[in-house]
């Protein structure tokens, strides 16, 4: 079910964090091994661009530290787990940029609370990874650390914006990875590389230390090869934060406990009928959806479609509130405190001008003017105050569906990977891939990207199944009884 990549023979392909721990406490490897194993594979791979600075003598170091704790006794949950992250999280003492030249040569002072609650488990990160330009794009290009290639086919993208961190996983350069998902960055590469992706509830990761594009639909999500890793990885990183007013206090459940589907229980299952039997969607994503969709049935599960009218709104809406944040988060980066200055300022008003446009890529300066246009004076109500409101009412819909259905099922995407620079002078295409993704994000719910098989020439196929908010536990037991079955096939 997952692409195999060309690995090391020397590392074994680990499938769970939970076999890695076996092998450390049997003695058949170490963390120090690990380590060693994934630095030769990503210098071997160093083609797919996926890391875009690697930390290999403090990995070591930490390696030999958590094998002393494994000796004693000590170690952490974590333990065994070589961890990217995102080039989007802070990590106090090394680089962060966001994909972006205006952070040129920034160090971050602190840590995000995600990353701090996984080094406390003893996770080891080995590296920050290549994604779009401040999460924006769908494709991995716009970075300025030049793009991503999918490890299935070099000549296709590996999806956005969390693409290095989904091939790192891929190709198997780390166990697991964190990400972030404001309209599907986690989701969508995850379908494109064959892993499992998770967007958890808005407010149930601590979004502290992660560099902002839209506040109010960021989340941080792992990318990992198993359901199991991902209840893991989101169970410690979920929590109150009283850095971050905007995280939920709720009681955080055992995930990694929870994830058994209890056989006799049936779910209500609603399939969103614009996404399975639309035309615009690829011959052989609808044929494995419709393969989940009659395997539920004969389990015994209710499956019925469902229509949301207001779906077809869910992307411009997306789009008209997320740049409208971006300008304004973006605004802080102005060539004057840190990061990149131009060198042909003449005056303050130059500076800030020449530094941004320098400074920005193209993607990112778009959606920084259709930002600040939607907030202007003029068209403030036009646009920003209807997008809110029909935020609210997709919302309302989505709450509704999910009290008659236990989930919602859809493809990730209507295609498979596309090719390197197919799409980047369409920006509406490369809007599009994000279709069946953002609704999640708007509604503030939780869903996931499970591997679906593959099309005819190979690339991975992804599922994406969405719950009620804060329903990640119902959400992750169902996902990995569904891509059992699969994977028995």
């Amino acid at each position: 079910m997952f692409v195999k990549n060309k690995l090391s023979s020397e590392l074994e392909d680990y499938a769970t964090l939970a076999a890695i721990q076996q092998g450390l406490q049997a003695g058949t490897t170490t963390c120090t091994q690990l380590v060693g194993q994934y630095l030769a594979r990503i210098e071997e791979n160093k083609h797919l661009n996926a890391f875009v600075e690697v930390y290999a003598d403090e990995a070591r170091q930490r390696a030999a530290e958590i094998d002393a704790k494994l000796a004693t006794g000590t170690a952490g949950r974590c333990a065994g787990l070589v961890l990217g992250i995102k080039d989007v999280l802070c990590y106090a003492g090394h680089g962060v940029q966001a994909g972006s030249r205006i952070l040129d040569n920034y160090k971050s002072p602190f840590t995000a609370t995600a990353v701090q609650r996984l080094l406390d488990e003893d996770a080891i990160v080995i590296g920050r990874q290549n994604c779009d330009e401040f999460a924006m794009g769908s494709s991995n290009e716009s970075s300025y650390f030049g793009p991503v290639q999918n490890a299935a086919d070099p000549m296709r993208v590996p999806g956005g914006s969390s693409g290095g961190s989904a091939v790192a996983v891929q190709a198997g350069l780390c166990h697991a990875s964190l990400g972030s998902d404001t309209g599907g960055s986690v989701r969508q590469p995850a379908a494109f590389c064959g892993v499992v992706g998770l967007k958890p509830s808005y407010g149930r990761v601590s979004r502290w230390g992660l560099i902002a594009y839209a506040s109010s639909f960021d989340c941080i999500g792992p990318i990992t090869k198993s359901v199991e890793d991902a209840a893991l990885l989101l169970e410690i990183m979920a929590g109150a934060d009283a850095f971050d007013s905007t995280v939920s206090t709720r009681e955080v459940p055992s995930y990694s406990k929870k994830i058994t589907w209890n056989e006799g229980e049936k779910a209500r299952i609603g399939y969103l009928r614009e996404s399975v039997e639309s035309e615009a969607v690829a011959p052989a994503i609808r044929r494995r959806t419709w393969e989940v969709i009659e395997q539920l049935r004969e389990q015994g599960h209710t499956v019925e479609p469902v229509e949301m009218p207001l779906l077809k709104y869910g992307l411009p809406t997306y789009y008209v509130l997320t740049t409208a944040e971006a300008s304004s988060n973006l605004a802080r980066f102005d060539g004057v405190r840190y990061g990149y200055r131009s060198q042909q300022a003449v005056d303050l008003e130059t500076l800030y001008k020449k530094s941004r446009t320098e400074g920005f890529g193209e993607e990112v300066r778009r959606r920084i003017l259709l930002g600040t246009f939607v907030l202007s004076a003029n068209y403030y109500d036009a646009y920003y105050t209807k997008a809110q409101r029909v935020r609210k009412l997709i919302r309302a819909e989505t709450e509704h569906l999910l009290t008659q259905y236990d989930f919602l099922i859809s493809p990730v995407t209507p295609t498979t990977a596309f090719k390197l620079g197919e799409k980047m002078n369409d920006s509406l295409q490369m809007y599009l891939a994000d279709i069946f993704t953002v609704g999640a994000n708007v509604a503030g719910t939780p869903a996931i990207a499970i591997p679906n098989g593959l099309d005819d020439d190979g690339l991975p196929i992804g599922l994406q199944v969405m719950t009620k908010a804060f329903g990640e536990e119902k959400l992750l037991s169902f996902s990995r009884l569904i891509l059992n079955e699969r994977m028995r096939e």
